[in-house]
């Protein structure tokens, strides 16, 4: 490649022209990567539930370049909506570029009190994020154009809980949680090598600590104690990791784990 054909670093992590379908932007962190997202150009498809929930956090999402985001009803845990709610967001949008698998149908339970039907239920966000990435995986081949995939993992997909911190606080952190984030990550490594010559990438991104307001102080104070940097996450951490996984500065990038966390995982 001649120097003058080098694309500079602002085109690499440009986002402009493509179109990202994103569930959970409503969320704490699902929030601050919509937004980045949409700061680097990308047209949003947000989904929800909600059809009207969905819409109205379109409407919030930065849209320097004008695009228009939009909101489409989806429901990752439902296989029929998740058929039409793709369908809706590629007819809406036009085309599908990116996929961002962030929705979770939470878990609140632990180990001593879950049951079998809600563990198993829990499970199927991650059948919901394979069923997604299946349908990017082909529209993106129909149409002979690269498609992106970001799973979303957690730091409890890679090592194990971290029980001094919840101890007489609040329950443990879920097994199932760290059961399903697991299989996410591993999910994203059989997908990426059985569709990288369908010029689809697929990469997982997974927070370390980012506990949100709600979360018991007692609690995120013993977390900080075990992070090697000292702190907690702050929801603007995930921005630059989810553009750099969406954009061509990732290009050669696939099949990867990537882990904001602070080095808790460094342990």
């Amino acid at each position: 490649m001649k120097q003058t054909d080098e694309p500079t670093i602002q085109q690499l992590f440009d986002l402009t022209g493509k179109t990202v379908l994103i569930s959970g932007a409503s969320g704490y962190l699902g929030g601050a990567m919509a937004r980045g997202l949409a700061e680097a150009g990308a047209r949003l498809v947000v989904s929800s539930r909600d059809q009207g929930r969905a819409q109205e956090t379109a409407l919030q999402m930065p849209d320097p370049h004008q695009v228009g985001h939009l909101g489409v009803e989806l429901d990752h845990m439902e296989e029929a909506s998740i058929e039409s709610g793709f369908e809706s967001a590629v007819n809406a949008a036009g085309q599908i570029d990116v996929l961002v698998n962030n929705g979770n149908d939470p878990l609140g339970v632990d180990w001593k009190e879950v049951n079998g039907d809600d563990f198993s239920r829990h499970l199927k966000n991650a059948t919901g994020y394979f069923l997604l990435a299946r349908k990017l995986r082909d529209h993106v081949v129909a149409r002979q154009a690269p498609g992106c995939v970001i799973m979303i993992g957690s730091m409890y997909g890679v090592v194990g809980s971290y029980p001094e911190a919840y101890e007489d606080i609040c329950n443990a952190s879920p097994v199932a949680y760290h059961t399903m984030k697991g299989g996410i990550i591993h999910q994203t490594r059989h997908l990426s090598v059985y569709w990288a010559k369908d010029h689809m990438r697929v990469n997982c991104l997974s927070p370390g600590p980012f506990p949100s307001d709600a979360a018991p102080e007692a609690m995120v104070e013993r977390l900080k104690t075990h992070s090697p940097m000292g702190r907690m996450g702050t929801p603007a951490e995930m921005k630059g990791a989810v553009v750099f996984l969406a954009s061509e500065a990732s290009s050669y990038v696939t099949g990867q784990n990537i882990l904001v966390d602070g080095g808790w995982t460094a342990w």
